[in-house]
C-alpha cells in the first residue's frame, strides 16, 4: 500500500470535500481517504498495481475539481508562500472592489426610501430607469470579481455534485435575473404609459440583493482565509525554523553552504546566537541550547562534546563542532513538521456525522427552495414574495460552517500540543484520548529516570573516601551501566583514580583488578561469597527496599557497599496524582522485580502495579485490560513497550525513548516529563469540547435560520429575511466557528497543585 497526499482546489464547503472523499473512495484499490477542507487537501491510501496517482487526480477532476500530488522535495533555501497567505489576498482585492460598488449600489437602492440625501437625476418616478440602469451597471463589476462563485456553482450543479457555490450562484444569479427582467418591464411600462408598473417594479430591482449578496459572503470568507491563515501557524514557525544557510568545515577552511547542500558526515561550525542547521553530534566545544521550540523546554540545555544538537535548536552562547547525522527530510524537525501535518490533514471519527450530513445537504436545501418558492406561490404571495424567500433559504443554509467545525479545531489543537512538545500523529488521537478510562506506565525511562544513581555509600572495613576511590578505579575499566554513576560521583568530589591492572571480568558476579600489588573486587554477594569473603551487614536487605547493592573488597576484607537505583522522575508522583484526579485509574507495568516495583510505586503515589512482566507479555496485559471493556493508553519508551504501544487504544512514546517505541505510538512526548501525559488529556478534552461546540452552533444555526428564512414565521411574527441579511448570517456563523476554534491557540496546561 502507498499513501500520497494531493492539493485540491475548487471546494467550498464540506459538500465538496465529501463529494470528492465519496469519489475517490469508490475507486478500485483505494483503501483509504481523507479530504481536509481546511488544507484543501486530500490524503489516499492505495494499491499502486491496482490504482495509480493519475486515475486519482483524474477520478477527482470528473467530479468538478482540480488536484495534484504534493511534492516530497527537501525544503529549499525560501519557503514557498503559504497557500493561506495567498487566498487571503486575493479575497481581500476582491472584496475591496467588491465593497467600492456596493457602497453606491446599496446607497442608490435604499437611500431615497430611508430619507437620505439624494441626487435630483435618480429620485423620482420619471428617474426609475436611470436609477434601474445605475444599479445594474454597479451590479455588474461586483458579478465579475467574484465571477468563480457561478463557475465553480453551476459546474458543480451540471455534475450533479451541488455545493456552496452552487447556493449562492443560484440565489444571486436569481435576484440578477429578475433584476434584469425588472428593467424591461419599467421600460415598457413607460413606452405603455403604464406608470403603475414602473412603480411597481422599480420598487423590486433585487441589484442590491445580487451585489451585496456576493460581498458579505466575500467580506466572511476574508475573514475565514484570514482566521485559516492563523490555524497554521505552529507549522510556520516551525518550517522557519532550520536556517537557509549552515557554515560546513572544510579542512582549515570555512565556507557557508545552502542547508539542504549539506551531507551526513559534514562537519558544521555553530556559534552564539546561530541556528542549529541540521541533527548532528558535537565532536568539540560547548554550548547552552535553546531547545523550546523542539521540546517546549524553557531552560536552556548544556551540551558539550558526546552530546547530540537538534537542527532548529539556538545556540544561546558557545561555539561547537559538530558532524551531521541526518539531514533533509530525516532530521528531527522535518520529521515533528511531517507529524503535525499529518494530524492536522487527518480526521476524528465525530468528522463522519458532519461529511454524512453534508453530501446530502445542499440538494435537500435546493429542494426546499423551490418547495418554498411553489408554495408561497400557490398561497397567493406574488412572485417578489416567494422569491425573496426562496432565495433566502439558498443563501443562508451555507453547510460551510458544518466543514469547517472539525478540521479547524483539529489543526489549532495539534499546533498548540506541537508547541508544547506533546505530538499528536492523528486527530483519531485527539477524540479516542478524551474517553479513556486506563492509564499503564512502563515504569524504566517513563516513571523512573531510566537510569542508575548512587544512593548509599556505605563504609565497613575503609573510610568513605578511600571506598569511593576503589570503587571508582575498579569501575572506571567497566563499561557496565551500573559504572558510570560510580565514576562520575568520584570526579564530582575531586578524587585521584587508582592504576588498576590485571583487570578481568566474571560474568554475572563482577570484576577484580590489582593495584599497589593487592588484589581488588567489585561485584554482587555471589562475587563476594565465591571469594571467600564473609561478612554480616545486619539489615541490609537492599533488594526489598528497590537497591541493587555494589560490594567493593581487598583481598579478603569487604572495604564496604554502594548501592544504586533507578531514581523516580521528580514530577512522576504530581502526574500520578493528576491523572487519578481525573478519574483514571493508573496503573504501573515493569519487567523488574516485584521488590523494586513496589518500591516505586509507593513513592510515585500509584495504587497498582504488575511486576516481573517479561517484554513480550506487556502486550498480553493490554488486551487483557482491552478484553474487561477498557480503553486503554499505554505510556512507554523501550523496545520492548513497542508492541504494548502499538497495541494500546492509544500508545504514548516518551520522547527521549526508542525510534521502534516512537514510531509504534501515536502520540509523542518531547520533554519525557509524565506531566505532558496530563497536558495531552486536557488539550484533547479542549478540542473535543471545541468540536462539539462548533457542530452544535452549525446544527443550530441551521436548525433555526432556514424556517426563518423561509417565511414559516411571518404569518406570526411578520418575520421574513431578506437576501442580504441571510448573507451575513451565513458568513458570520462560518467565521464564528473558525474563531472558536482560534481560542485553542491560548490553551495553557494548568499548574498540578
Amino acid at each position: 500500500m502507498e499513501k500520497s497526499l494531493f492539493n485540491i482546489t475548487g471546494m467550498a464547503c464540506s459538500a465538496c470535500s465529501a463529494r470528492v472523499e465519496k469519489t475517490v473512495s469508490n475507486l478500485d484499490g483505494v483503501r483509504e481517504v481523507t479530504v481536509n477542507l481546511l488544507t484543501n487537501s486530500m490524503t489516499v491510501v492505495f494499491d499502486a498495481k491496482t490504482v495509480s496517482v493519475l486515475h486519482i487526480v483524474q477520478r477527482v477532476e470528473d467530479a468538478g475539481y482540480s488536484a495534484a500530488p504534493k511534492t516530497t522535495e527537501p525544503r529549499k533555501e525560501a519557503m514557498p508562500e503559504d497557500t493561506s497567505q495567498k487566498e487571503t489576498r486575493h479575497m481581500k482585492n476582491r472584496l475591496i472592489i467588491s465593497i467600492l460598488f456596493s457602497v453606491p449600489l446599496f446607497y442608490i437602492s435604499m437611500g431615497e426610501m430611508l430619507g437620505w440625501p439624494f441626487p435630483a437625476f435618480l429620485s423620482g418616478m420619471e428617474n426609475a430607469g436611470v436609477r434601474a440602469f445605475t444599479l445594474l451597471l454597479l451590479t455588474l463589476p461586483i458579478l465579475a470579481v467574484n465571477r468563480s462563485y457561478y463557475q465553480n456553482g453551476f459546474e458543480s450543479l451540471w455534475k450533479r455534485s451541488p455545493n456552496m457555490n452552487s447556493l449562492i450562484a443560484i440565489g444571486s444569479g436569481t435576484a440578477f435575473v429578475y433584476g434584469i427582467y425588472a428593467v424591461y418591464r419599467i421600460l415598457s411600462g413607460y413606452g405603455h404609459g403604464d406608470m403603475a408598473a414602473v412603480h411597481s417594479f422599480s420598487m423590486n430591482l433585487y441589484f442590491e440583493s445580487a451585489g451585496v449578496i456576493l460581498t458579505l459572503i466575500t467580506l466572511g470568507k476574508f475573514f475565514e482565509a484570514s482566521a485559516k491563515s492563523r490555524t497554521s501557524d505552529t507549522i510556520k514557525k516551525l518550517m522557519k525554523l532550520a536556517p537557509h544557510t549552515a557554515t560546513v568545515l572544510h579542512g582549515e577552511s570555512e565556507t557557508e553552504i545552502p542547508t539542504h547542500a549539506l551531507s551526513i558526515g559534514d562537519i558544521i561550525i555553530v556559534k552564539a546566537g546561530e541556528a542549529v542547521p541540521v541533527d548532528g553530534v558535537i565532536i568539540s566545544g560547548y554550548a547552552s541550547i535553546d531547545e523550546a521550540a523542539i521540546t517546549g523546554e524553557s531552560l536552556p540545555v548544556e551540551k558539550s562534546d558526546g552530546d547530540q544538537a537538534t537542527g532548529g535548536t539556538v545556540a544561546k552562547s558557545g561555539y561547537f563542532k559538530m558532524e551531521a547525522t541526518a539531514v533533509g527530510e530525516d532530521t528531527a524537525l522535518a520529521k515533528i513538521i511531517r507529524l503535525v501535518e499529518s494530524a492536522t490533514s487527518s480526521k476524528a471519527p465525530i468528522a463522519k456525522l458532519a461529511d454524512k450530513i453534508s453530501g446530502i445537504f445542499v440538494p435537500v436545501v435546493i429542494t426546499v427552495a423551490l418547495i418554498v418558492f411553489a408554495v408561497w406561490m400557490m398561497l397567493g404571495s406574488g412572485l417578489e414574495f416567494s422569491l425573496t424567500a426562496a432565495i433566502s433559504v439558498l443563501v443562508i443554509s451555507c453547510p460551510c460552517a458544518l466543514g469547517l467545525a472539525t478540521p479547524t479545531a483539529i489543526m489549532v489543537g495539534t499546533g498548540k500540543g506541537a508547541s508544547l512538545g506533546i505530538l499528536f500523529k492523528s486527530a483519531e488521537e485527539l477524540e479516542t484520548l478524551h474517553g479513556v478510562q486506563t492509564v499503564v506506565l512502563d515504569k524504566t525511562g517513563t516513571v523512573t529516570e531510566g537510569k542508575p544513581a548512587i544512593i548509599d555509600i556505605i563504609p565497613y572495613g575503609a573510610g568513605k573516601e578511600e571506598l569511593l576511590c576503589i570503587a571508582a578505579s575498579l569501575e572506571n575499566l567497566s563499561g557496565h551501566p551500573l559504572a558510570q554513576p560510580i565514576v562520575a560521583e568520584a570526579e564530582a568530589a575531586g578524587i585521584r583514580l587508582k592504576e588498576v591492572t590485571d583487570y578481568k571480568l566474571i560474568p554475572g558476579q563482577g570484576i577484580t583488578g590489582v593495584s599497589e600489588e593487592k588484589l581488588y573486587l567489585a561485584g554482587n554477594r555471589n562475587l563476594m561469597d565465591a571469594s571467600g569473603i564473609h561478612f554480616n551487614l545486619e539489615g541490609a536487605d537492599y533488594f526489598a527496599s528497590g537497591k541493587t547493592p555494589l560490594y567493593f573488597a581487598r583481598e579478603t576484607e569487604l572495604l564496604g557497599v554502594i548501592t544504586m537505583a533507578d531514581t523516580i522522575k521528580p514530577t512522576s508522583p504530581a502526574a500520578v496524582c493528576e491523572l487519578t484526579r481525573m478519574g483514571l485509574e493508573v496503573i504501573m507495568l515493569t519487567g523488574d522485580n516485584r521488590a523494586t516495583a513496589e518500591t516505586i510505586r509507593k513513592q510515585a503515589g500509584l495504587s497498582n502495579v504488575i511486576a516481573e512482566v517479561l517484554p513480550e507479555d506487556k502486550e498480553r496485559v493490554i488486551r487483557g485490560l482491552q478484553e474487561e471493556g477498557k480503553k486503554v493508553v499505554m505510556v512507554g519508551d523501550g523496545i520492548n513497550d513497542a508492541p504494548a504501544l502499538a497495541r494500546a487504544d492509544v500508545g504514548i512514546a516518551i520522547g527521549a525513548g526508542t525510534d521502534i517505541a516512537i514510531e509504534s505510538a501515536d502520540v509523542v512526548l518531547m520533554k519525557s516529563d509524565l506531566l505532558d501525559v496530563v497536558t495531552a488529556f486536557r488539550l484533547s478534552q479542549a478540542v473535543m469540547r471545541n468540536i462539539r461546540q462548533n457542530l452544535f452552533g452549525a446544527f443550530l444555526y441551521n436548525i433555526i435560520a432556514i424556517p426563518i428564512a423561509a417565511g414559516l414565521f411571518y404569518a406570526v411574527f411578520g418575520w421574513l429575511l431578506n437576501p442580504m441579511i441571510a448573507a451575513a448570517a451565513m458568513s458570520f456563523s462560518s467565521v464564528s466557528v473558525v474563531a472558536n476554534a482560534l481560542r485553542l491557540r491560548v490553551f495553557t496546561p494548568k499548574p498540578v497543585m
